[in-house]
Formats: C-alpha cells, structure tokens, sequence
C-alpha cells in the first residue's frame, strides 16, 4: 500500500497501525466502488494482511462481503471461488528482492523461498494459481512497482496494474498523492473490466501435480517441517512436497508457515 514504510504501520499495537488501516481501507473501498459502477452487484473483501483484521468495517457499503481472521482455507484467496474475477491490492515483492519495501514471501521471520514446479513464487503467483485453479482470473494489480516488474508482467503482462510506491530501499519509498491513485487506480477497474466483459482473460494456472519447494530461514523450522509425513527434507533449510492440485498445496504450505512461526514465537518467549 501506498505511504507505509515502517514496522510502526504494520502491526496491531504499532504507533502508526491506525494510519496504515485508514489507507488500505480507502485504497480497497475506492476499488470497490468502481466495481460497481462498471457492473458488478457484489465485490467480496478478503482482508489478508498479517491477522487479516486491517480493514475499517464501519462504512462498509451493503454490496461488499468481507472475509476477515487466521487461519482460514486457501489464506489470502479465501472467498474466491464463484467469483467472475479477482483484483489483488497493497502487493509487494517476494523475499530476497532489492530496494522492495518490505520484500517477503507469506511470513518474513521463517520463509526465504517458495518454488512451484521449479518457479520461484511471490504472493502474487501464490494466489494467482490458486485464483486460476479455481477458475478466477486476476484482472488486476496494485502494490509495489518491483513486484509489477519482476513478476506480475514476467507471469501475466495481460493484467491491468497500478504501482502504488516506488520503493527506495527495505524501508522508504515513494508514493504519488493519494488523489491521483484513485484517479489511477478508477482507470485501471475499468479498462480491467471492459477486457473481461469483451473475452475472459487467461488465467494463471499451475502444472499437476505440483511440486512445492520450501526454503526456510533457519533449519529449526525446516525440523518441524519434516514432521509432516508428506514433506521430505532436501537440506538443512529446503523440505518438499508434492500435491494433487494447487489448492492442496497452498494449504500444505500454510500449515508449514504456521509450524514456523509457532515455533518463531516461542522462541521469543524463551529469551
């Protein structure tokens, strides 16, 4: 999201949180509203990030349905099945991505890299593979200008996109004025949906089975990994899994990310 920066502006009990929700609620009720100006009689929410409880529900206007809370099925995509398309907000870059605010890959403390099928995966590729799978194609995108770059233009230049900062290191960016991201963020629904009212654009969808490779921070949680009878421990740090669908693999790997950061927090405890 455009203007966050810092770790104050992330977390529930951070000094700038508040901030950070009036942001991403403005930037998501904008995107909203266009939908149903070009159409569209219900847009669905899923508030995804961190306890997926970010988004100021009081003005909610009576098309919108939102998914809130962790855990739940298929994470950040869940609500998306029956959907007729799919926009994804506020997205940032994979773990290990140069000048990218915030560069991480579902958890920053435990996930290093996720590969599907030999394919090193953003959130964006995660959840596009899951949205596809299900038959939901992603219209469009809006976050940070090096995820656009590196991966949403590599997997699926199709896709109307808006870059919402311009990142200048881990933790500073640059951000148009909030005006002229609505104005670009209003044109980009609707050329977004004109392409999908004249042909249904393709969606992104992964080979099966899917092969999934994790690679983890540190090899305490790549133990706690291999605990589970499906996954096979390649070194210290890499586990690998192989799954019938993506969806089956989305949650395989949520589970794993949620051993991790399990074991992150007690960790924490014992100091």
């Amino acid at each position: 999201m455009p203007y966050i920066v810092i770790p104050g502006q992330l977390v529930l009990k951070g000094a700038l949180y508040d901030e950070a929700r009036k942001i991403a609620t403005k930037i998501t009720l904008t995107v909203a509203d266009e939908l149903k100006k070009n159409g569209f009689d219900k847009v669905v929410i899923a508030d995804s990030h961190a306890a997926m409880v970010n988004l100021l529900v009081d003005d909610l206007p009576e098309y919108v349905e939102i998914v809130r809370g962790f855990p739940r099925p298929l994470s950040m995509v869940a609500g998306v099945e029956g959907n007729d398309a799919a926009i994804f907000l506020g997205y940032h870059a994979k773990f290990g991505t140069a000048k990218s605010t915030f560069d991480h890959t579902y958890s920053g403390a435990t996930v290093n890299k996720v590969e599907i099928n030999g394919t090193v995966a953003s959130e964006f590729l995660l959840n596009a593979y899951v949205a596809g799978e299900l038959d939901v194609p992603v219209i469009m995108v809006a976050g940070e200008a090096q995820l656009i770059k590196d991966d949403v233009k590599r997997h699926a230049p199709w896709i109307e996109t808006v870059a919402l900062k311009e990142s200048l290191s881990r933790l500073s960016a640059r951000s148009p004025s909030m005006v002229v991201i609505e104005k670009e963020l209003r044109e980009a629904v609707r050329t977004a949906v004109s392409k999908l009212k004249h042909k249904k654009p393709p969606a992104l969808i992964a080979h099966t089975p899917v092969k999934t490779r994790v690679t983890f921070i540190t090899s305490l949680y790549a133990d706690a990994a291999e605990l589970l009878p499906t996954v096979k421990r390649l070194d210290a740090l890499r586990v690998e899994y192989t799954s019938n669908n993506m969806a089956e693999a989305y949650k395989t790997f949520e589970l794993l990310a949620i051993a991790a950061m399990g074991l992150f927090r007690m960790l924490d405890t014992l100091r």
